[in-house]
């Protein structure tokens, strides 16, 4: 049986490729934990000139986190949250150049270890999404700070309607670099491994015009619904304004975890403020810790991915149920020997080019 990644230095390259393909590449924990320790060991030893990260075969980067078995068991994902995040900020504050090929689904746990790559590229066949708030979760793995840094209010709008973005809008928004059809892979692939050096100037020569970006027509609507103090009042901006688009993003609205949905709204804008990527994964961590042990996860995992009958019973049933004082239990700080920390000795500070 193959390894559910693989893990190898090719000359100056460190080569991690995920391999579960039947999962669309889903995390699990161990696979979290080998690509932790060989990125770190990597760099303590011989750093690469380049990190290449990307799938073995299948149709996705990396569908999310494999979480079915921690919804069952909240002490299996605080670990599992705890290595994730490691890794999610290893990846942030890495030394070496790092490039993410981010080709079919990229979602979840495929966003935290795909945009902190200084390299991403965005392909045909991509397809983006942070679609938490429909299983009781909310934007992790740094996910607060990348949609943040969305401009105006897209960042609002993906956290909580988990809507899709294909490459041409990922690269559009920043969210990948580059813009490679997925049939000019192979040959760049080769071409890296050959000159990791040339890392940049070889992705440049290979980019391509991605054409139009569908989700830019929407923008100036997104900002002026989506910029709203509450989901309430979002919810009724929507529901005012005319049209099949707003009258179906209000339904999928209806639909998420109110909790969720409320708790993304929050993080996304109080991740604005925030300087320091390890800050971000600590608050993102209270919020794992304590949601992962609500009913809420276990009820949408259960409706979306085990009984897949899509009608899970969510507690509170109303965002008007939500109330801040739940907000701020969900947010306050957790005891020391509880909190997340980074791997020691490394910064927390933002790249430039994050």
């Amino acid at each position: 049986m193959s390894a559910p990644v693989l893990i190898a230095r090719t000359g100056a390259v460190g080569r991690i490729r995920l391999n579960r393909p039947k999962a669309l590449h889903a995390l699990t924990p161990d696979m979290c934990a080998a690509m932790l320790t060989a990125l770190a060991d990597w760099e303590a030893q011989d750093p690469p000139a380049l990190v290449l990260l990307d799938h073995a075969e299948g149709r996705g980067f990396c569908a999310g986190g494999d979480i079915v078995q921690a919804s069952r068991d909240a002490a299996l994902a605080r670990a599992f949250f705890h290595v994730e995040y490691r890794l999610n900020h290893l990846l942030f504050t890495y030394e070496a150049p790092t490039l993410a090929v981010l080709d079919g689904v990229v979602m979840g746990g495929g966003v935290g270890i795909g945009l902190p790559c200084r390299w991403r590229i965005a392909t045909e066949r991509t397809l983006f999404a942070m679609p938490e708030t429909g299983i009781g979760l909310f934007t992790d793995v740094g996910g607060g700070w990348y949609l943040s840094r969305l401009p105006g209010r897209l960042g609002e709008y993906l956290a909580l309607t988990g809507a899709r973005l294909n490459g041409a809008e990922c690269h559009a928004l920043g969210l990948a670099t580059h813009y490679v059809p997925s049939a000019a892979l192979p040959a760049l692939t080769e071409a890296l491994l050959a000159r990791p050096e040339a890392a940049e100037a070889l992705l440049d020569e290979a980019a391509r015009d991605p054409g139009p970006a569908p989700i830019l027509d929407r923008r100036a609507a997104i900002d002026r619904l989506f910029g709203g103090p509450d989901l309430e009042s979002i919810l009724a901006a929507l529901a005012a304004e005319p049209g099949e688009w707003a009258a179906g993003l209000v339904a999928q609205l209806r639909g998420k975890a109110p909790l969720s949905a409320k708790a993304c709204l929050r993080l996304v804008r109080e991740a604005r403020t925030r300087t320091d990527f390890a800050a971000e994964m600590e608050v993102e961590y209270r919020l794992a810790t304590r949601m992962s042990a609500l009913p809420d996860f276990a009820e949408g995992v259960r409706a979306l991915l085990v009984d897949r009958d899509n009608a899970p019973l969510w507690r509170p049933v109303t965002p008007e149920a939500v109330t801040p004082a739940m907000l701020d239990a969900l947010f306050a700080p957790l005891p020391p020997d509880e909190g997340w920390t980074a791997l020691p000795g490394r910064a927390g500070t933002a790249p430039t080019d994050r």
